[in-house]
């Protein structure tokens, strides 16, 4: 791998939710396909043979480094058990993401029934969650799921964010649920980028998702990587938005796809690592690095 290739491949990383089999061999391929970064999943550490700290060892064996760790979900909104029961969820989830050294956790917004849907209550809630994160210096990304009760855009997520107030709160932008919603691209220029703390790049094979129930399919089945699907106009607009107001952040494929669960692990990271290589080098053009960080530069 030549050092230009290498140091293009560092802002990305894959999600193990992409690939079949053990921990470790996620892992392996991961790295072997020249990314530097991995985004796990709750799954990955509880649902280890040798239990949730074995798993954190093999994660830090691996030489990648935790993009973040997944998934908090219908946190905000809720009241009397229920809420207590969620910031007791919310204590151990943060207590894993630190053992990694992730530095973010994802939560997305709520679909339950049960929930307040009050912004100034969810983003009260939201502010408590990441009262909780400040001692162990995790950040939380709140993501607009597109079959959301309340929130089911960025531009809402961003709106809840804002009213938290929490410089640890911020939110995670996701292209699939931007293309399932169609939410307007425009609206990026109005997020602050050190507020962004995730984008998670995916996309899929239809022009729409009509309902909540089709996205929700869609979402868990049939995402593909950036530049296999049928909206790689609206994508490369969305990466160059976000580079273009100052995101210098991790990028991180999610890509739930039924097909490639079936397949070897090196095929999907080849597949993943073509998809990175692509945005690197010919959306963003990103050339060698200034030291500590990604330099941007235009041809």
């Amino acid at each position: 791998m030549s050092t230009r290739t290498f140091h293009a491949m560092q802002a990305f990383g894959m999600d193990t939710i992409t690939l079949a089999g053990p921990l470790e061999a996620k892992l392996q391929a991961i790295a072997e396909a020249g990314f530097g970064q991995v985004m796990l999943k709750a799954n990955d550490l509880v649902g280890h043979p040798a239990g949730w700290k074995a798993a954190v060892q093999a994660v830090k064996a691996s030489g990648l480094r935790g993009t973040g760790f997944q998934v908090l979900r219908d946190f905000e909104g809720l009241a009397g058990h229920l809420h207590q029961y969620k910031v007791d969820i919310a204590k151990s989830m943060l207590e894993m993401c630190a053992a990694l050294g992730c530095t973010v956790l994802l939560a997305c917004s709520s679909t339950s029934t049960h929930a307040s849907q009050d912004l100034d209550a969810i983003a009260r809630d939201l502010r408590k969650l990441a009262m909780l994160a400040v001692p162990l210096g995790i950040r939380i990304a709140y993501e607009g799921l597109s079959w959301g009760r309340t929130v089911n855009e960025y531009t809402t997520a961003w709106d809840v964010v804002c009213r938290a107030d929490c410089p640890n709160l911020g939110i995670a932008i996701d292209s699939f649920h931007i293309l399932a919603a169609r939410t307007p691209l425009e609206e990026i220029a109005g997020l602050d980028p050190q507020r962004i703390f995730l984008v998670q790049l995916s996309d899929f094979m239809w022009q729409e998702a009509r309902t909540f129930e089709e996205r929700i399919a869609t979402a868990r089945t049939f995402r593909v990587f950036p530049g296999e699907g049928v909206h790689t106009p609206q994508l490369v607009d969305l990466v160059l938005r976000l580079d273009a107001l100052g995101y210098q952040g991790d990028y991180s494929f999610e890509v739930f796809n039924d097909d490639y669960v079936q397949m070897p692990l090196p095929f999907v990271a080849q597949r993943a690592r073509h998809s990175a290589l692509w945005l690197a080098e010919d959306v963003l053009r990103r050339a060698a690095p200034v030291p500590g960080q990604l330099k941007l530069a235009r041809r």
